[in-house]
């Protein structure tokens, strides 16, 4: 039962980003490259925020936490603008490795979404693990009359959604301001 439970808390939490993946991105691979590319940069943010949290934690107390998510969020942020820089800069090199030579892609939030999506899928990997590994733990969940763990994966699972779908949107919404202005 903990495996049929694994595998359906995997497929709940990342069905919504694989379909969005398949029908809007995977028969680009520089949509790919780029959703892969993101990815990337939302780990590089989790190292530099836990690299920050390592320093910070002999001389703070109780107020680490609340600097650490800070500091986090603040480095994601300013990684999903470095994203953005980077491909309007390698939007030339881009266009040359394109299979008809013709324009990337007209619309820019396109673009974001897509780096966005990548934020989002990495984002809930991790945040996912561990939720996962206490699904194939010992023991069957989601029974009558057993606890009530099922609903908390549930509940985190839903959760993970809304945060895949709001790193999305919020890369579309940050390109907006930047499309406005000429990056060079």
């Amino acid at each position: 039962m903990t495996v049929m439970e694994f595998f359906g808390c995997t497929f709940l939490a990342f069905g919504p980003p694989f379909t969005l993946f398949c029908l809007t991105i995977a028969k680009d691979p520089i949509k790919i490259i780029i959703l892969i590319a993101s990815a990337f940069f939302w780990l590089i943010s989790l190292l530099l925020s836990s690299l920050i949290w390592k320093l910070l934690k002999f001389g703070l107390g109780d107020t680490l936490l609340i600097l650490s998510v800070t500091i986090s969020v603040i480095l994601q942020e300013l990684l999903r603008y470095v994203v953005y820089i980077l491909l309007r800069k390698a939007e030339a090199g881009l266009e040359k490795v394109t299979e008809n030579g013709s324009k990337l892609i007209d619309n820019k939030y396109i673009l974001a979404y897509v780096a966005g999506l990548g934020f989002g899928i990495m984002s809930g990997a991790f945040a996912l693990i561990n939720v996962l590994a206490d699904s194939v733990g010992p023991g069957t969940l989601g029974l009558r009359g057993g606890n009530q763990d099922f609903l908390q994966f549930q509940r985190r699972i839903f959760c993970l959604i809304a945060v895949n779908l709001c790193h999305s949107c919020c890369s579309s919404l940050d390109c907006f301001p930047c499309g406005r202005r000429k990056i060079s």
